[in-house]
């Protein structure tokens, strides 16, 4: 038992806080949930709790528990806490800190005595391959085939059962697959246990099974923890909420800080219900809302009230702030995607030059991964660094580079690095001795590995090369080999760039290997996609060209993160972050809502959430983009603006681009109706019809981008659309009436 801590009347840690901070802070006993707006300040009431209760309570530490969702937050909520507490007291050696999954491994392997669990204390943590061998192991076991049952997508059923406090033997099976996802699940549990493994997930359930079963067990450790704190509690899941009540469940002292409004992680597991749950549960509970904020201007949360309270059964709060009003919300509406990339861009360099402003403090902010791919071309056009949070640059990340090495293999069968990358996925049981046969055989032939293959495609059993291995390896590589052959004949046959595109993810078999039904699989596909999209700009151009600058953007995409640059990031990544100026992109239907929340309202609310979290991390400044049209493949498919943009009140929004000139209730119109909004004449007026001022290969200059060449022209809904070729920043697609460009005389 530690030393006794002594009485200390300090009250240091309370002068800077405000009201309803101070009544978190200093709350008597019981269950206590405090509701924090963004920026209102969550982390410190937390910090400053555990103090008080140190500090002015006399409570030891050892009788503490705080749980939080990362290392990082729980190491930086300790050394606050250790700054707070006076210098005779800073000894917290007793109190447990840390992750869920820290706290559960550290009772687990105390525990590990106990009959009950079937583990020893020495238990090993499975990540991530582990979990996925185990998986293939039970499938080839039960003779089931791993394309048609997915490794990744059995892994997230199991997840979600175990997250749902459902074993095994009680899953439930309603249909052939649910029988399968039973059995392997009940395998891979017998594997883990046979090997003395627990998978993270295993954490949680095993500590709850204990606790629920084991009476004495759960006496003792009610009975220690006096006070059970927890950070983002929107963001626990079923499993961690029933934990949170057993730990608390003989002094009733659950204190729980979050925000339902930023509870964006309900892919993974989170359940914001957690917060009406928790006021079922204990109808006695001190209700406290935080709602003054220390970050944003007030007409920024003036927008952001009024896009989350259109979202139900959730607790209202009056969000206000002592920094002023500030400046409304710009809403830039561009021609095309690439507008949009390019006009955040030009827009954070003017402000950089103009403003003498540093590229830290601009964020951009945006839906799926995928839309990183427009925005990272344009800044490496401009010369501008760039930092890229929570996922790889575009062309680093692992799908497309895989595609681009199939491409680059057709291209050139003698590229052995594409290959080795390719050769093996999908599967197709060419293993390490496969791979290290071919490549003897291609040196002793004195050829590439690839044509070798190509030759085994070709020719078969006729091929000299054929011997070299068994039939069955023989056969795969053949395979593989005449896929190639057949590239290679589409290539020279000079079919379109996106048809051999497809061919390739067709064939290949990769189309089906990505989309395994995981959510990081769909996520995956939609990168893919992306790059597809960029094939068809090249159709016209042919392989190689497409090859080279891919060439060029990945040479310059592999320079280091800059610290002081502009951040490009999905809303999900921005949780917890703060910038003066954020750009939110992509504010179309469809991409913000995302098509996969259209028919399910809880997903709609998540997503409304979402862009509420995005709106809540600017200081100062937002500006929200949406793009009349969108590259497909090939062409260029209409939108219509986000729902959410029609929840801000006009006064708040300043709107700029292609719809600048319709009045508000005019642009509100167009964004309701089904159909693309299309300019109008006045009644009893005929429309004057648009006589083009540019011809190809005319020379242009433009005020910022300086000549460039025409390379096409068309009127299209009363506008004149250019495409130009500058010099200095590459393609451009521009309206003529707003674009100022000037023709250059000729010599």
């Amino acid at each position: 038992m530690p030393h006794p801590i002594r009485y200390n009347p300090s009250v240091t840690y309370l002068e800077d806080l405000n009201p309803p901070q101070r009544q978190a802070v200093t709350v008597e006993g019981g269950p206590v949930l405090v509701l924090a707006g963004p920026g209102s300040g969550k982390t410190r009431v937390l910090t400053r709790r555990i103090a008080h209760l140190v500090v002015a309570l006399g409570v030891q530490p050892y009788n503490i528990i705080a749980v939080t969702f990362t290392n990082k937050a729980a190491r930086q909520m300790r050394e606050r806490v250790e700054a707070l507490v006076p210098e005779g007291l800073r000894s917290l050696d007793g109190i447990w800190l840390g992750t869920f999954h820290a706290m559960c491994a550290r009772l687990l392997r105390r525990e590990a005595g106990n009959n009950f669990l079937p583990f020893t204390n020495n238990f090993v943590i499975a990540d991530d391959d582990d979990q996925d061998t185990l998986i293939r192991q039970s499938l080839k076991e039960f003779n089931l085939d791993d394309k048609q049952y997915r490794p990744a997508v059995l892994s997230a059923i199991i997840s979600r059962a175990k997250n749902e406090l459902i074993p095994a033997e009680d899953f439930t099976v309603q249909n052939y697959r649910d029988e399968v996802a039973r059995r392997v699940y009940q395998r891979y549990e017998e594997r883990l246990r046979a090997e003395n493994k627990l998978d993270f997930d295993d954490l949680l359930l095993w500590s709850v099974r204990l606790l629920v079963e084991q009476p004495d067990t759960r006496q003792r450790y009610a009975r220690r923890f006096q006070h059970v704190l927890v950070d983002e509690f929107q963001d626990t899941n079923t499993v961690q909420y029933e934990l949170l009540k057993l730990l608390a469940s003989h002094h009733h002292n659950l204190f729980v800080v979050g925000d339902e409004d930023q509870s964006i992680y309900r892919w993974r597991g989170a359940d914001a219900g957690n917060v009406r749950r928790f006021e079922q549960d204990f109808p006695d509970c001190h209700k406290i809302l935080l709602e003054q904020n220390y970050r944003s201007t007030q007409v920024v949360l003036d927008a952001a009230r009024a896009v989350i309270d259109r979202n139900p059964d959730r607790t209202p709060k009056q969000l206000f702030t002592e920094r002023g009003g500030g400046q409304p919300l710009a809403l830039y509406e561009a021609l095309d995607d690439r507008g949009e990339a390019s006009h955040v861009v030009e827009r954070i360099y003017r402000e950089m030059v103009t403003r003498r402003a540093k590229g830290g403090e601009f964020a951009v902010m945006y839906r799926t991964n995928a839309q990183s791919r427009l925005l990272e071309e344009e800044f490496l056009r401009a010369g501008l660094p760039y930092r890229l949070v929570g996922a790889q640059r575009f062309y680093g990340r692992r799908e497309v580079k895989d595609l681009i090495a199939y491409l680059r293999l057709v291209f050139n069968p003698a590229d052995d690095l594409s290959l080795l990358r390719v050769i093996n996925v999908p599967r197709r049981g060419a293993g390490e001795k496969t791979i290290l046969g071919l490549q003897m055989t291609a040196q002793d032939a004195g050829i590439s590995a690839g044509a070798v293959l190509v030759s085994l495609g070709q020719d078969r059993v006729a091929s000299p090369y054929w011997n070299v291995f068994t039939n069955r390896t023989a056969l795969a590589l053949a395979e593989f080999g005449d896929m190639l052959r057949r590239w290679r004949q589409d290539l020279e046959a000079d079919t379109p760039l996106p048809a051999l595109f497809d061919r390739i993810l067709v064939e290949s078999g990769y189309e089906g290997y990505l989309r395994d039904g995981s959510e990081e699989g769909e996520e995956r596909w939609e990168n893919v996609q992306e790059l597809r999209r960029l094939a068809y700009e090249y159709q016209e151009r042919g392989l190689a060209e497409f090859l080279e600058n891919l060439a060029l953007v990945s040479d310059q995409d592999t320079l280091p993160d800059q610290l002081d640059a502009p951040t490009l990031l999905t809303l999900h990544a921005a949780k917890g972050l703060e910038f003066d100026h954020v750009f939110i992109i992509g504010l179309d239907e469809g991409l913000l809502p995302h098509s996969r929340s259209m028919d399910e309202p809880e997903e709609m609310a998540e997503e409304r959430r979402l862009f509420y979290v995005g709106l809540t991390r600017a200081r100062n400044l937002v500006t929200l983009v949406r793009a009349e049209q969108r590259a497909t493949f090939g062409t260029y498919e209409d939108t219509r603006p986000s729902r959410f943009l029609q929840d801000i009140p006009e006064h708040l929004l300043q709107t700029s681009g292609v719809r600048t000139r319709l009045p508000r209730r005019q642009r509100q119109e167009a964004w309701e109706q089904p159909q693309r909004w299309e300019s109008k004449p006045p009644a009893g007026s005929a429309p004057e019809p648009i006589v083009r001022q540019f011809q190809p290969a005319m020379r242009v200059r433009h005020p910022s981008w300086g000549e460039g060449m025409v390379m096409d022209s068309k009127v299209q809904d009363n506008e004149e659309l250019v495409d130009v070729f500058f010099e200095s920043v590459g393609f451009k697609r521009l309206v003529a009436s707003l674009a100022k460009l000037e023709v250059v005389p000729k010599n």
